[in-house]
């Protein structure tokens, strides 16, 4: 998910984010529908464009367009037939950032990329699911909607607020000292609207016990949570980093994060082809995964051997001062070379393409021998079992070095032998896992605890919420 941060409500919005200042959006055609809204930017001069796309689940729609008057601005539109619409104004360059994370079931974002799909409150995407292809959808815990009817108390004062026009629009001008007045202005307008959508139903904002300010971390914290220094954290933030999540919240003018996000990210960076990698290498003294240490120890030998203990090798090149520890030093230095070299040997890709159709021609053929056993469970209304899912011992084996070698391109593979598994015959992720993890225990070469470290990264989480 991108880390696009609107600029201000749109005045014809039905969900305010909070904070952000109302812009007048009248000379955008928002009541003519999303072809309306593409023209105003699309092929109409330098620096402008405009496109809509419809959603055929909902008969929703999102679009978005260049402002017409102010072209380093853009308007981005949500719609869907029961939750009205959102109208935001951004910068320019973000607004295909946005229109992408608008694609599917997000309506709107909150908190720091905090998403409502119309019924229900999810955390920032972060952990990738490689069967769904998709990232997992964790519920934000015992979350509440607060709508602008929760939020309008009778307190506010209309008229100390004001409608902004784009023209005078300064993006960076500090936001309105009291927004419940603003809050109250737009209602008014929105009020005035033919068919506006109730108040109780306009979202203002997501209330959950992640959010609260005991639950709220800061850069420190998150960064010894990840395992990174403070700096490296800042150095992230300040490059643009797309996988660290947005702040739930600014605080004293520092950032602040939920601790449930947090967790998130850390669990994903522990799930990437980066953090595989680490986990399986840790304990070597060179960082090597477990296969790589093994081709550096051996050619560290074969290549002392050769230098050394071979005379007619040694004479040719050999310093009175050099000597055995020394050559070792070399060797060592050689077989390095090699085993950090792998992946420009080895063709990871075709590979893992490889043994994935492997692994699954050896789960057809079990599936083709129990198929009886499972249509008469099926008859009787069992929960299917997947217990006779094995690989042949050559194919175990070739996953197994796989594993050692690039765990974490292997775990990209796993990935699509789950999604596939699951695709083809319904088969649990979970199962899939246990079914490969008990070829290897019987025909691999990884101990127990790297079996153990390395599945647990693998291993779907068994509850999302």
């Amino acid at each position: 998910m991108s880390h696009v941060r609107p600029l201000a409500n749109g005045l014809r919005t039905d969900h305010p984010v909070p904070g952000l200042p109302f812009i007048d959006d009248s000379h955008i055609p928002l009541d003519e529908g999303p072809e309306a809204i593409e023209a105003v930017g699309r092929n109409k001069g330098s620096g402008m464009w405009g496109r809509f796309d419809r959603n055929r689940a909902n008969g929703g729609w999102y679009a978005f367009t260049t402002d017409p008057i102010d072209h380093s601005l853009g308007w981005s539109v949500r719609y869907h037939p029961e939750h009205g619409r959102t109208v935001l104004l951004v910068r320019d360059g973000d607004m295909s950032s946005l229109h992408s994370d608008w694609t599917r079931d997000p309506l709107l974002f909150r908190a720091g990329g905090y998403w409502w799909d119309g019924t229900t409150w999810y955390r920032p995407a972060q952990v990738w699911d490689p069967v769904a292809q998709d990232h997992e959808r964790r519920k934000a815990r015992a979350a509440v909607t607060v709508s602008a009817a929760d939020m309008l108390d009778g307190r506010a004062v209309p008229a100390l607020a004001y409608i902004g026009k784009v023209a005078a629009f300064d993006p960076n001008a500090e936001g309105s000292d009291n927004w419940l007045n603003d809050l109250a202005l737009w209602a008014q307008h929105h009020q005035e609207r033919g068919n506006a959508l109730p108040l109780e139903q306009c979202v203002v904002d997501v209330s959950s016990p992640e959010l609260t300010a005991g639950q709220l971390i800061g850069a420190p914290e998150m960064a010894e949570l990840g395992g990174i220094t403070a700096s490296t954290l800042r150095a992230y933030i300040s490059r643009g980093n797309s996988e660290v999540p947005v702040p739930q919240a600014t605080v004293g003018g520092r950032d602040q994060w939920a601790r449930a996000v947090v967790e998130d990210w850390v669990e994903a960076r522990q799930r990437s082809y980066a953090g595989i990698g680490a986990a399986m290498s840790a304990g070597d003294r060179d960082d090597l995964s477990p296969g790589a240490a093994e081709v550096r120890d051996r050619f560290a030998t074969d290549f002392h051997h050769t230098l050394w203990d071979r005379p007619d090798m040694r004479k040719r090149w050999v310093l009175r001062q050099r000597n055995k520890e020394s050559v070792a030093e070399v060797a060592d230095a050689l077989a390095w070379t090699v085993a950090a070299s792998l992946d420009q040997i080895i063709p990871t890709e075709p590979l893992s393409r490889a043994v994935q159709g492997a692994v699954l021609h050896d789960f057809t053929e079990a599936i083709g021998m129990y198929s009886k056993e499972m249509a008469k469970a099926k008859e009787k209304g069992e929960e299917a079992s997947w217990w006779f899912l094995n690989l042949t011992p050559p194919v175990a084996k070739m996953l197994d070095w796989y594993v050692r070698h690039f765990p974490g391109s292997a775990s990209h593979c796993i990935g699509e032998i789950q999604r596939e598994a699951h695709t083809t015959w319904s088969i649990p992720a979970a199962e899939t896992i246990d079914a490969l993890r008990g070829a290897l225990s019987l025909d691999g070469e990884l101990t127990e605890e790297q079996q153990e470290t390395y599945f647990a990264l693998l291993q779907p989480r068994d509850d999302h919420a």
